[in-house]
């Protein structure tokens, strides 16, 4: 039988398309991108920071004015809401803080000029991808026809003309791509949606726009406007593996836990109690793992590692099953693989990453963690730990407590000692506000002293520990969870980085507060400095003195003044009591609020004993570096590699 008359073949059809630049195409495309967990919905990118210059202001620049325009005119939100972010490092660690808060279901896009705009955001992109969180990062990039011949910003390689500073992105982003003609935005851009979506693979994921093509119009297919939801999946542990880790887990008296980042961010905190309470297991934690469980639940050790708690790091020298749950054994948590010092400790790791799962030449359990450790409960009904080992960590846990306790209350003159002030900023707090903080000492002593209540009220970036962080992770944290107070603690050295997104917060009405404590110099790094011997050079802030080395008086910088003219509030405090009085004053106050404090950086805090492996030079004139020499041939011993296999090979062995 023939078709009805005038109507063409399915094939020969016209299919609707739009007629839009690539810029205008990708923000439509974005503004309509979700992810779903759980039956759960949620916006995959929720907004666009950016800065405009040469390489993006005619494209996305013009793209995104166009979206709000249209979205005021309808009376409607924007498609992509944009920010206008004052440092391109800045808005990217915005995006991670926004990403972590959310548990890596929503993120932001953050959008750059050509060149030093684009270099700028690399940095930022290397702390997501070794935090192993999502932004989408869309730096402009040199015409791809390059009709204009060489352009202002290019990098110009005369045996690589192809190769442009955007190619920085490719060994800190886990995916890349550089979208030379409009035929390829579609793949660019549901490859990226791939990578942000899914658990195992996540990271800084770049998608490189010449100038030249942001602009370009071509026809799009409706299709590629539609609505589409990216599911994260819980995957489950495979049968093998699972009966695996039971038995080396059933082997186990004295097992510990170690709940790293992937137990927050798979909500599977809740799971961990159980588990724990279940088995009697005791549970240390890492940087990112942190509140995993309240701080006073008696399974909880606290932290573990080169920053842990002497209870924590205690139990991990005598454990003999390590179970970790969604973390990457970063060097910090394993005090350079010196922690775990029981002689054939065996180690069960459950991970969403393949790589991460096989560390330490444990079991692999490649799962998400709350499924994972539902399944682990559920195969070890009826066995527990030793109750005395069990009973152990709870005694070492209260004893830590009270060191913490101290350690809050040492009453030091005339400026508070730096655990005072994180003892002062704890009490302030309610159970569901957020703790900021990235780089200095004050990640270690957050690690150690501040008492978690709540699994997303601990926020310190440690997988890169980038100075500058702070203040714009903690803007990202209060646009991705406007209803908590966001406290940022950030030092003198680190707010010096980059106190420039103090502005964009004024700008977008966030309120947060900023505990900027001043000691001078990187205190921290002046503290290492002397432990290696190198009397911390370098490491001070002072003027150059008249024997030509930077010794002389304490400059004169003023730093609350500088947060004032940015538009914040600002309050200065020299005395814990004033501090005290201050913080009830933030408290009431809208806006960002900025409290100076000033410290006393000679007052270490209290410390478990764990090493790091800082190398120290071999050879040297001076007698200091020389006894730190050896103190590190001392305690280098002690670093395990832990390639003991998990379980016994019973291949060809009679039955």
């Amino acid at each position: 039988m023939g078709r009805p008359a005038g109507r063409p073949p399915t094939a020969l059809r016209e299919r609707a398309v739009t007629r839009l630049t690539v810029a205008q195409a990708l923000v439509r495309f974005l503004a309509v991108q979700h992810s779903e967990r759980d039956g759960v919905r949620h916006r995959l990118v929720e907004g666009c920071s950016g800065i405009f210059g040469h390489g993006n202001v005619a494209g996305v620049g013009q793209a995104l004015l166009e979206d709000e325009l249209a979205a005021v005119q309808a009376g409607r939100t924007p498609g992509l809401p944009y920010r206008h972010a004052r440092n391109e490092q800045g808005m990217v660690h915005t995006a991670v803080g926004f990403a972590r808060m959310r548990n890596r279901m929503s993120t932001l896009a953050c959008t750059s000029s050509v060149g030093p705009g684009a270099t700028n955001m690399v940095t930022g992109a290397a702390l997501a991808t070794v935090n192993r969180l999502p932004v989408l990062l869309l730096p402009g990039d040199t015409f791809a026809t390059r009709a204009a011949g060489t352009v202002l910003q290019e990098l110009e390689l005369p045996a690589g003309p192809d190769v442009q500073v955007t190619d920085c992105f490719r060994p800190v982003s886990r995916f890349f791509d550089r979208v030379s003609r409009p035929e390829q935005l579609p793949s660019a851009l549901l490859g990226a949606m791939r990578v942000l979506a899914d658990p195992a693979e996540t990271g800084a994921v770049t998608i490189a726009l010449p100038q030249d093509v942001q602009a370009e119009a071509a026809d799009w297919p409706e299709e590629l406007f539609a609505p589409r939801t990216w599911h994260v999946p819980r995957p489950v542990p495979e049968p093998a593996a699972l009966a695996r880790a039971l038995d080396v887990l059933r082997s186990a008296r004295r097992p510990l836990v170690v709940s790293g980042g992937g137990t927050v961010y798979s909500e599977a905190t809740e799971a961990l109690r159980t588990f724990a309470e279940a088995t009697g297991s005791p549970v240390a934690e890492t940087q990112a793992g942190k509140g995993s469980l309240r701080h006073d639940h008696p399974a909880s050790v606290g932290a573990i590692g080169a920053t842990g708690t002497t209870a924590a790091n205690a139990l991990a020298a005598e454990a003999d099953v390590v179970l970790g749950i969604g973390t990457r054994w970063q060097d910090f948590t394993t005090a350079s693989r010196t922690v775990f010092a029981a002689p054939g400790v065996r180690f069960v790791n459950v991970n969403v990453a393949g790589s991460d799962a096989a560390k330490h030449s444990g079991v692999a359990l490649l799962a998400d963690a709350r499924v994972a450790l539902e399944a682990l409960t559920e195969g070890l009904a009826g066995w527990r730990a030793d109750p005395a080992w069990t009973e152990r960590g709870t005694r070492l846990a209260a004893a830590w407590d009270r060191t913490v306790q101290a350690s809050h209350e040492l009453g030091h003159r005339p400026h508070p000692a730096q655990s005072e002030v994180i003892g002062a900023v704890e009490a302030w707090t309610g159970d569901r506000d957020v703790v900021v903080c990235a780089a200095g000492s004050m990640p270690g002593d957050l690690h150690r002293l501040w008492r978690t209540r709540d699994p997303k009220g601990y926020h310190v970036e440690y997988g890169f520990s980038c100075m500058g962080y702070e203040i714009a992770g903690g803007l990202g944290v209060a646009l991705a969870a406007p209803d908590r107070r966001v406290v940022v603690m950030v030092g003198d050295g680190s707010y010096l980085m980059m106190p420039t997104e103090i502005a964009t917060a004024v700008a977008e009405g966030v309120s947060m507060t900023v505990v900027l404590v001043q000691n001078h110099g990187y205190q921290s790094i002046g503290a290492l400095s002397e432990a290696v011997g190198s009397q911390r050079f370098g490491t001070r802030f002072r003027y150059r003195g008249p024997g030509g080395r930077l010794d002389g008086d304490l400059l004169p910088v003023d730093l609350a003044a500088n947060a004032a003219s940015l538009g914040a509030t600002v309050l200065r405090a020299g005395t814990l009591a004033e501090f005290t009085e201050a913080l009830a004053v933030a408290g009431r106050t809208e806006g960002v609020v900025v409290v100076e404090v000033l410290t006393d950086p000679s007052v270490p805090a209290p410390d478990s004993g764990a090493w790091w492996d800082v190398p120290v030079a071999q050879v040297s004139a001076l007698s200091s570096t020389i006894e730190a020499a050896h103190r590190y041939a001392r305690a280098k011993p002690a670093q395990r590699h832990h390639l003991a296999p998990a379980l016994p090979d019973t291949i060809g062995e009679p039955s």
